[in-house]
């Protein structure tokens, strides 16, 4: 029987990891199964329904954003991706295939806890029939297409307000310049990131107190933007 927090499958080659991390979920209510290859992985997500999936990228067998892509052919489970690979083209190659989050390693468990909570509560928003957002505030109707900051309407143009609801959809993980131009130009634009940034800056100046230094809309660096999830946002 799974928990009340979800069943987990843990995709990691290391044993000393695995030992740590599989008592630190269960602990904290969640079920653990294991895969240390992506083949075992597959084979797994095929016969069990699991509630996100924790996927290293080195894997003995596949390479981690083979294994992502295979998972997304059939399945939308979130994938909150753990890499060694300090490099940013290959964390962007991997959300950009449908991993929802990343944690680079080493990671402090209380991250990774933060990030794996955020990847479900995005799953649940995937799955409801939701209209509104909320964070601090920040609100958004999504059937009026309204945005308002402390009650005040706040005037987006159509481009703006697309780039929001792109970052609202998916608050609490990273959204790279490529799914961004898609959701705002469209899936076979040929636009440059730098138009994204202009539209990250514009939008900024109407949300943000202080668009300088920026508390509900956040830079990944080299990545893409992050909206603070409602839980997390400003008080």
């Amino acid at each position: 029987m799974a928990s009340a927090q979800g069943h987990i499958l843990l995709v990691d080659d290391e044993p000393q990891l695995v030992r740590v991390l599989t008592p630190v979920l269960a602990t904290v209510g969640y079920d653990v199964s294991v895969a240390a290859t992506g083949n075992q992985a597959l084979s797994q997500l095929a016969q069990e329904g699991y509630d996100a999936v924790i996927l290293d990228l080195g894997l003995p067998d596949l390479d981690g954003k083979a294994v992502i892509e295979a998972i997304r052919s059939w399945s939308d489970v979130p994938i909150l991706v753990l890499s060694a690979r300090d490099i940013e083209q290959e964390k962007i190659a991997a959300l950009d295939l449908g991993a929802d989050d990343f944690v680079n390693k080493p990671f402090a468990v209380g991250e990774l806890l933060a990030r794996l909570r955020a990847t479900l509560r995005g799953r649940e928003r995937r799955f409801s029939s939701r209209t509104r957002f909320k964070a601090g505030d920040l609100e958004i109707d999504f059937a009026a297409r309204l945005v308002s900051v402390q009650g005040e309407d706040v005037r987006l143009t159509p481009r703006e307000y697309d780039l929001l609801r792109a970052l609202a959809r998916h608050a609490g993980r990273v959204v790279t310049h490529r799914q961004l131009i898609a959701a705002v130009w469209g899936p076979e634009a040929e636009v440059d990131a730098q138009f994204v940034r202009v539209l990250v800056g514009q939008v900024r100046q109407k949300l943000e107190q202080n668009p300088g230094d920026p508390r509900i809309l956040l830079t990944e660096p080299g990545l893409g933007y992050r909206l603070i999830p409602e839980d997390d946002a400003l008080n």
